[in-house]
């Protein structure tokens, strides 16, 4: 008996295994400067901000799609990826974040044969605002949510877009209609994020140029808040969720409530996107937020990665960049031609390509894209 009791150890230590201890934790800065990892986040910072000084318009408007994509879709995959919670409406709350700057920033006119309304607020409170009002709506969704899992969410999600294009179709007080209204330009203390024309460096910066930063910025700490989520207590408790709800409700995490506050954070991470992409188009158009964007949405996450915030980002400039560079060099690919020309156009070549991208990672890459650096990873 006195073996035993010997053998066991300490009540401390026989109850109690060592949690993972994720890469880099605990390092010293000498240490991590030591990490190739470390120079490679460096050099490629540098050059994030270095290229509005060497890039056209193009790449740097489609650079800016691919950050706002990349914000939308780490909202998603916390929602879908880390909780399993399926969500095929992520198109409907950019639209609300979108359509929201434009009511809350512009002023009242006429365009296209419609009486726009408008609060004419600050610009920089209308952004702030319609993320909120985001969130919001998706407060109001989320009993919904919290109460309905797989399938069953998925479905009741999908009514969010039908109801979402009747109203941006039919309210052409609010959205201007079919034609969409106008994107009242982003102005900070004094600055305003138009084509007005500032020379920096002997380099002329319009609005690409200038959204650039922001962008930038809205990126930087939307992935570092979603990356706090996930590395604690929430994550673990979402991550438990995902795995195995009546477990996690057996272990006291309020399940309910849970996904009801991830949903409301997915949709604040989407009106977020839904501004930015508004200020980069700098119009609205009700058709872009319809069905096909939510898909391309579930396509970003699973081919990066789900539940990764870095996959999120992967994915989302795979698939949001490669119709985009498809187009631009659609004079000199094989099979793909011009938008109305005939033959396969450049949109529907990348929805072909990225759906077997889609079914590629699915098949051989469950990890998405990400797993590419350390395929014998363990999940």
């Amino acid at each position: 008996m006195s073996e035993t009791v010997k053998d066991a150890g300490t009540p401390a230590e026989a109850g109690t295994t060592k949690a993972p201890v994720p890469p880099g934790a605990g390092q010293s800065l000498t240490g991590r400067l030591r990490h190739p990892r470390t120079y490679l986040w460096l050099v490629g910072s540098v050059l994030l901000l270095a290229f509005p000084f060497y890039l056209d318009r193009f790449w740097l408007q489609a650079g800016l799609f691919a950050m706002a994509a990349a914000i939308g879709a780490i909202g998603l995959n916390l929602l879908t990826g880390s909780t399993g919670q399926l969500s095929m409406g992520h198109a409907f709350f950019l639209a609300v974040g979108a359509y929201s700057y434009c009511i809350l920033a512009g002023e009242s006119s006429t365009e296209n044969g419609h009486e726009l309304s408008g609060l004419g607020l600050p610009t920089w409170l209308a952004a702030i605002l319609a993320v909120m009002l985001a969130g919001a709506v998706g407060g109001l969704f989320s009993p919904i949510a919290g109460r309905l899992r797989g399938a069953y969410l998925g479905i009741a999600t999908l009514a969010l877009i039908f109801i979402g294009q009747h109203v941006l179709f039919n309210a052409g007080s609010l959205t201007g209609g079919f034609n969409g209204r106008a994107v009242p330009p982003l102005s900070l203390f004094g600055f305003t994020f138009d084509d007005t024309e500032v020379v920096v460096a002997a380099v002329p910066f319009q609005s690409s140029e200038k959204l650039w930063y922001v962008g930038l910025l809205a990126l930087a700490l939307s992935g570092l808040f979603a990356r706090g989520v996930l590395r604690g207590r929430p994550g673990r408790a979402l991550n438990a969720i995902r795995d195995h709800r009546i477990a996690a409700g057996v272990m006291g995490v309020p399940v309910a409530r849970y996904r009801a506050g991830v949903f409301v954070l997915s949709s604040m991470y989407a009106g977020l996107a839904g501004v930015l992409l508004a200020l980069v188009f700098q119009r609205t158009v009700p058709e872009y937020f319809g069905m096909v964007l939510s898909l391309e949405y579930l396509a970003m996450i699973v081919i990066g990665g789900l539940g990764s915030v870095a996959g999120a980002v992967v994915g989302a400039a795979f698939v949001s960049l490669l119709p985009q560079v498809l187009t631009h060099y659609s004079d000199s690919l094989p099979l793909v031609s011009a938008p109305g020309t005939g033959g396969l156009t450049p949109g529907e070549a990348s929805r072909y390509l990225y759906g077997a991208a889609v079914v590629a990672v699915v098949l051989f890459l469950p990890g998405g894209l990400t797993r590419l650096k350390n395929p014998g990873e363990k999940k």
